[in-house]
């Protein structure tokens, strides 16, 4: 009996073992590459010419090309809050916020509000170890930070490297924070893409055997008009700094593809590599958003359609590219089914399960009936199926200030004309006026400039804001 009662036990432990396995292998490790202001025609895969990128071609070769992948603003920090809650910027409250206007500056009273469900928080609720090294940009007081929405581990700067001390501005030194401390101010930006490696990596090492999301947003190639790189990279490439960040990002994305081979979890890793919207116009140009019309900064399609490359051994299709309608705002309804869990329904979600489209499935469709552009608060353009409606309205500007220029509607047809150059909108009335009726809904929904939406939600905000570097 004492034997029978042995082997039954054993067997309890056992299948309890094996069904943590089994558990265990059917939730994927995630890793999230994220760029700052990275073009469309700026890696090899996606057409550029002046940059070497074989590790993420590597990338699209052994995975899938998104091509019609979109952030959800042209600016940081509304396409951050995208990404991280499922929802367009202005839903959130961080489309455009006062004092700060269309991103987070140091000491903010503003930040993502802690009452939303961050992809962080979805999947530490999963048993996941979470982290983000890199750059935040969603808030800089200690409610808003990483380690309070959901990461396990913050490594990185709070916002973007280019709000350093400069005249007329009394921001405070770039400071490295490690979870809420800040550890060197001012950082070296040189090394930002080498010392975001190695955490990320280390993390990797660290966390092999739990399933882990591992969240990297770059500084680079950034908002600067120098870009910057280690000395390993300085100079290499033939596009300049704004290059050599480029080709520092790829040898970035080989150190973690190589990890997580090294750690044995790459057969069960998904990787997404991507960008939080176009590279802006410089003089001379860098970045390149080509064959897209437009620079970042703008509703134009180089402004929001960024390069995207999913990778997931024998689960992705490789090699494959797939021109689907989808967003940043999918990642979290996405990356929460393959986890087991389902897109939070107390609130209202605005991205999608697109596992469907990432996975091959025979005959997937986007799942955006209409896909909605917004330049900071107001309501610029709307996309459906093929076609892209440029509202007619007095728009703002491109340098992200209240002055606005008017202009009229204009329609494309995405299909043939990528670069937006031929207005066929007296050709198409009847399309132009559907694709009214979404900018309706939309204004209803979501609100535009000067009009509130049925359902948005607050800003996060502090009474009080204080420097993370106390004088």
């Amino acid at each position: 009996m004492r034997s029978l009662v042995w082997c039954l036990s054993l067997g309890l432990v056992f299948g309890s073992h094996l069904a943590a396995l089994v558990a265990r292998a059917e939730r994927p490790n995630i890793v999230l590459l994220f760029c700052d202001n990275l073009g469309y025609g700026d890696v090899g895969c996606f057409g550029s010419t002046k940059h070497r990128t074989p590790n993420i071609d590597r990338m699209a070769k052994e995975g899938l090309r998104l091509t019609s992948f979109y952030s959800a603003s042209g600016v940081c920090t509304p396409s951050r809050a995208a990404l991280m809650t499922g929802c367009y910027p202005r839903r959130v409250g961080l489309a455009q916020t006062n004092p700060d206007g269309a991103v987070l500056r140091p000491v903010s009273p503003n930040g993502l509000h802690p009452d939303e469900t961050t992809i962080a928080e979805a999947l530490k609720a999963q048993g996941y170890a979470t982290a983000c090294i890199g750059k935040w940009h969603l808030g800089d007081q200690p409610e808003f930070l990483p380690t309070r929405q959901g990461f396990d581990y913050f490594f990185g700067i709070p916002y973007s490297d280019d709000m350093t001390p400069r005249p007329g501005k009394n921001w405070p030194p770039l400071p490295l924070m490690q979870n809420e401390k800040v550890i060197e101010a001012p950082v070296d930006r040189d090394l930002l893409t080498k010392r975001y490696t190695t955490e990320a990596v280390a993390f990797i090492k660290a966390n092999r055997d739990k399933p882990f999301f591992l969240y990297l947003p770059h500084a680079m190639p950034g908002s600067t008009r120098a870009p910057f790189a280690s000395e390993a990279f300085r100079g290499k490439s033939a596009n300049g700094p704004y290059g050599d960040s480029v080709e520092e990002i790829d040898w970035s994305t080989g150190e973690i593809l190589a990890a997580l081979k090294e750690s044995k979890v790459d057969d069960n890793t998904l990787v997404i590599w991507t960008s939080d919207n176009g590279a802006p116009r410089r003089n001379p140009p860098q970045g390149s958003n080509l064959p897209l019309g437009g620079w970042g900064y703008t509703t134009m399609e180089g402004g929001m359609r960024v390069p995207c490359v999913v990778r997931w051994p024998g689960k992705v299709p490789a090699g494959e590219s797939c021109d689907e309608v989808c967003s940043l705002m999918d990642m979290l309804p996405t990356f929460a089914k393959l986890a087991g869990d389902e897109t939070p329904s107390d609130r209202k979600i605005d991205g999608h399960d697109i596992w469907p489209l990432i996975s091959g499935e025979k005959d997937a469709t986007t799942p955006y009936q209409a896909f909605y552009y917004y330049y900071a608060d107001q309501l610029q353009a709307v996309r459906a199926g093929n076609w892209k409606l440029h509202l007619g309205l007095p728009r703002k500007r491109t340098n992200l200030q209240d002055a606005t220029a008017t202009s009229a509607a204009k329609l494309y047809d995405l299909d043939s004309d990528i670069g937006e150059t031929k207005d066929i909108a007296k050709d198409r009335p009847d399309v132009v006026k559907r694709l009214l009726a979404f900018a309706d809904q939309a204004r209803q929904d979501l609100g535009d400039r000067g009009r509130l939406g049925e359902h948005q939600r607050p800003v996060g905000r502090v009474d009080t804001p204080v420097p993370q570097i106390s004088d």
